[in-house]
């Protein structure tokens, strides 16, 4: 049976040459929570999934409103067990009084998960995750590696972001990749469309240090597979649909 050797707090996997702040855990999951993930994710209905121009995705447990809300309803328990636990575990620093990633989000815990799916040659474009979340974004990755690129904002205010991405996060199959505060408020993050992921080295990797197998990208390159990401995030509002069920619920009765 695999055993996880995980960080005793998030401090110890601290990216340092990026802003405050960015955390990068390899082998979060195991080999087998990783395929019993991709099985559920592959063998959803259809439907389930909504196809968009580059890359197709799955939201759980339903997309937000126009209004960014979120209506009330739990993760399914074949995504957040053994994640969540797991996530919230992990003390930000030694001393476990400063309480985990979620602490200070408004229910403590995320509940919204967002899969993407990145197959050879997609990507998306450079983005901001917005106002809808509390600013903490927590990414497990699966199947296949991917490089995750950042981008500064410009200070002259023409354009939204420099051209060149700043840093490049490389994001292992199993790995836990968090963003926070100045790294999620004044950063954009972006995967480009590419087949290849190359210059990979100690250089040009902003989690080079933190790998857990450098040398799977001794040659400096990697042809790319079928990636799936698990984002998870806390939605600000979220609305209770009770009432109004129960009055659905008597009418129909």
């Amino acid at each position: 049976m695999e055993s996880l050797s995980l960080p005793v707090a998030l401090a110890h996997a601290a990216i340092p040459s990026l802003p405050d702040a960015a955390y990068y855990v390899p082998e979060f999951i195991t080999s087998a929570e990783e395929q019993s993930l991709l099985d559920k994710i592959n063998n959803a209905p259809l439907p389930t999934w909504r196809h968009l121009s580059h890359r197709r995705l799955q939201t759980y447990p339903s997309p937000l409103t126009p209004q960014n809300t979120l209506l009330a309803s739990p993760l399914p328990t074949w995504l957040s067990e053994p994640i969540v636990p797991r996530l919230l575990s992990l003390p930000i620093a030694a001393d476990p009084s400063q309480g985990h990633i979620f602490s200070d989000s408004p229910h403590k815990s995320p509940n919204h998960v967002l899969i993407n799916e990145y197959r050879p040659g997609q990507g998306i474009f450079p983005h901001e995750d917005g106002a809808a979340y509390h600013p903490v974004v927590a990414t497990v990755s699966l199947a296949s590696p991917i490089v995750l690129d950042i981008y500064a904002r410009k200070s002259d205010g023409i354009g939204e972001r420099k051209e060149a991405p700043q840093w490049r996060i490389l994001q292992e199959p199993r790995s836990l990749l968090i963003t926070s505060g100045l790294m999620y408020r004044d950063h954009l993050h972006g995967i480009a469309e590419t087949t290849v992921d190359d210059h990979l080295n100690r250089e040009s990797v902003a989690n080079w240090d933190l790998l857990g197998s450098q040398e799977d990208f001794q040659e400096g390159l990697r042809v790319r597979e079928t990636r799936v990401s698990l984002t998870f995030r806390d939605v600000l509002k979220v609305k209770n649909l009770g009432k109004g069920l129960s009055f659905l619920a008597n009418r129909r009765g």
